[in-house]
């Protein structure tokens, strides 16, 4: 009877605007991720030069991404709101996917400047780290000796994965959340 009549309209204001809530919170923690990630990226102490340890750095930094991944995929799953919570999650996990390897372009540049084509900066680094991570190609910068293509091309198979599978596990994350909140009943096997 509720339902239909003002009693229900009564219940269904606080709904859209806890869904309202919800959405400008997730955006607001999205932005302030990047952001956060951004900053700490030009406030970082990157002084040392390109050399094995700065390799392992990013083998381990690579590592980290794939944890956070995997524990964002959990997240999502259980969320209230899972659509949100995966932009939250690509909000976070791209731009320290991107920070990474920018930070590893600058060290190389600085300490290498014959690697790329012209000198970097750390502006310039990042700059052709998305270039690379949306293929639009090669433009004013472009990697001239072994190491930096090396790096390069980790990152082109990198980033393979990353547009690949992390997003499909991030979607299908998101699809076992909506099948739990909604009780469509448990997640099927493996697509084919």
């Amino acid at each position: 009877m509720d339902r239909d009549g003002p009693a229900g309209a009564a219940r269904a204001v606080p709904t859209a605007r806890r869904r309202r809530r919800a959405t400008a919170g997730h955006l607001v923690r999205s932005a302030a991720s990047a952001a956060l990630l951004t900053t700490l990226y030009y406030l970082a102490p990157l002084d040392r030069g390109f050399d094995p340890v700065t390799v392992l750095l990013l083998v381990v930094g690579l590592a980290v991404f794939g944890g956070l991944v995997a524990w964002q995929a959990a997240a999502i799953s259980r969320a209230q709101y899972p659509r949100l919570r995966a932009v939250e999650a690509l909000a976070t996990a791209v731009p320290l996917f991107l920070v990474l390897f920018s930070a590893s372009y600058f060290l190389l540049a600085a300490q290498a400047p014959q690697s790329f084509s012209e000198p970097l900066n750390r502006t310039d680094a990042l700059y052709f780290t998305v270039t690379v991570f949306a293929t639009v190609g090669f433009g004013d910068i472009v990697p001239t000796t072994q190491t930096g293509r090396a790096l390069t091309t980790l990152q082109m198979v990198a980033d393979l994965i990353v547009v690949g599978v992390v997003a499909k596990v991030l979607f299908g994350a998101v699809r076992i959340g909506i099948r739990r909140r909604t009780g469509d009943g448990p997640e099927p096997g493996p697509e084919r």
